[in-house]
């Protein structure tokens, strides 16, 4: 947003995607920011480049280092400048609809499409989500691991910083794909208590606890579908593990093994790192960026 204080605004230049401006005056508000100038000239709403936004995500997020189940980038190609983006955690159709309703150029998602595995086939509803982003032309760009494990806007980081955990860092410092990571509370809590402030924090039950008999002070965690790393934390000595999900065996390996265990819902656990990502590339690139969040009980 640009204000000006004084009489002088002098529009050079307009069209649909571009406003330059020479302004003589002596202040400007830029972005609530009060800054001196004279004879400034500003450019307002200008759009990003797709490539200069891929790069920029690319860099920014390690992904080319990163190992993934999924690519990681820019997943389906659209317009080539991107002024309003759309940041959520899946990209499912009603996220997609959300995206035209917004006249979006952009989505930007942690959970994409093209998984390993996956029938390769473009029909039904791969079809459908793929037939509305390239009838609008808006691009697609999603991040799996990379946006995970990003020490501070990604989903390990985010519900650190939701929860109020000091954290650590990655359990494996060596391996740039580490989803495990440990971290600590300012001071130990019962079960119950740290129960109640993921249930109070993440806005939802919990899906899944397993209690301890000791206090919980130290932690491990992997949001989404983590669980598979209990054993990996209770060899760590901590208190506590916490992801997202549950699987049978999770259950036996924390009651046998004394650690408390807490699935808090794979959604509900990644919700923070596009969220906080799009806010980075808002702040970054004076984007319109917008969080909607399609609420999953998953």
């Amino acid at each position: 947003m640009f204000l000006y204080s004084r009489f002088g605004l002098k529009v050079l230049y307009k069209n649909a995607s571009l406003f330059v401006y020479t302004v003589f005056s002596d202040y400007c508000l830029i972005s609530g920011k009060l800054k001196p100038f004279n004879e400034a000239i500003w450019f307002l709403d200008m759009p990003i480049n797709r490539n200069e936004l891929q790069n920029y995500l690319n860099k920014l997020l390690n992904s080319e280092q990163i190992k993934d189940y999924c690519p990681n980038g820019l997943q389906v190609e659209g317009k080539s400048e991107i002024q309003k983006v759309v940041s959520g955690v899946t990209a499912c159709q009603a996220l997609v609809d959300r995206a035209v309703d917004e006249k979006a150029d952009a989505i930007l998602v942690h959970h994409g499409y093209f998984w390993k595995g996956e029938p390769a086939e473009v029909v039904g509803m791969k079809k459908r989500r793929l037939q509305q982003l390239l009838k609008h032309d808006i691009n697609l760009f999603a991040y799996h691991l990379p946006l995970d494990v990003h020490p501070e806007l990604g989903n390990n980081a985010q519900l650190a910083q939701l929860m109020g955990w000091e954290f650590d860092g990655p359990v494996d410092a060596y391996d740039p794909a580490c989803p495990l990571v440990t971290g600590h509370l300012a001071k130990a809590v019962s079960c119950d208590e740290f129960a109640s402030e993921l249930e109070q924090r993440l806005e939802r039950s919990l899906v899944c606890r397993v209690d301890s008999l000791n206090k919980i002070k130290t932690v491990a965690w992997c949001t989404g579908g983590g669980q598979g790393f209990i054993d990996r934390a209770a060899q760590l000595g901590v208190d506590a593990f916490i992801t997202g999900e549950v699987s049978e065996p999770t259950i036996h390996s924390a009651r046998e093994q004394g650690i408390a265990f807490f699935a808090a819902g794979h959604h509900a656990t990644e919700r923070y790192g596009a969220k906080a990502l799009g806010e980075h590339l808002a702040r970054q690139f004076e984007l319109d960026v917008k969080f909607i969040d399609i609420d999953s009980p998953a």
